[in-house]
């Protein structure tokens, strides 16, 4: 096992665990916002059994998935800007949960976080398919064009699984006015794409006929 890529992986996993924890509990003013530790739970156990794994079968694929560090400007704002959604969905939704201003049933809660474990089902599907996937927009060695399974519905399979991640996330937690924020997630992913598909054009051969066999970028028959 590599020890250096285990240590930054621990970390960064505790540091989102408290990070989130904060968000939602502090606005909320109480440990016992029940959707709260919902989502923490969905989130993160799924997350460190993933990691686990990727450790063991697929490093390399782990260490891109750490890497965050974006060289281009406009990856740099969609970044910034996703960072800024999700500060606002998460402490509005512990802010709803303490003053109450829209309560939602708890089958909400539970049925949303079951579209989440669908999404994270997704998620690793997208993983196992191409072992290219990094969290930056770049063109790797030997890197070629994946066309099969998710990736022969729509071109982007990734951003298919976060988007359900996305807007199940503020239903897991209980709040309308969270989701309303996190529907900004479409112009930026959009923007985001836009901006990826134009590397993807110029450095890796056969993406320009691959646009042309799948059509959708996100959303089957729709996007």
């Amino acid at each position: 096992m590599d020890a250096k890529l285990f240590s930054q992986a621990i970390v960064k996993f505790l540091a989102g665990l408290i990070l989130v924890g904060l968000l939602l509990f502090l606005p909320a003013g109480t440990f016992a916002y029940w959707q709260g530790w919902l989502l923490m739970g969905i989130l993160f156990i799924p997350m460190f059994v993933a990691g686990l794994v990727m450790m063991k079968k697929a490093p390399e694929l782990l260490r891109k998935r750490l890497d965050v560090k974006e060289q281009q400007p406009e990856q740099k704002a969609v970044i910034a800007l996703s960072g800024l959604m999700f500060l606002a969905a998460f402490i509005v939704a512990g802010l709803n949960f303490r003053f109450q201003w829209i309560v939602l049933p708890a089958w909400v809660s539970w049925a949303a976080a079951a579209v989440f474990l669908l999404a994270y089902a997704l998620y690793a599907e997208v993983l196992r398919e191409n072992a290219y996937l990094s969290r930056t927009v770049e063109v790797q060695d030997n890197q070629k064009v994946i066309d099969t399974g998710l990736y022969g519905v729509v071109r982007h399979p990734m951003y298919m699984a976060t988007l359900l991640l996305f807007l199940s996330m503020p239903l897991v937690l209980g709040s309308p006015l969270s989701f309303a924020i996190l529907l900004a997630y479409f112009p930026i992913i959009a923007w985001r794409i836009r901006n990826e598909e134009q590397v993807l054009e110029k450095g890796l051969p056969g993406y320009k006929e691959y646009k042309k066999r799948v059509r959708c970028k996100v959303i089957p028959y729709i996007w």
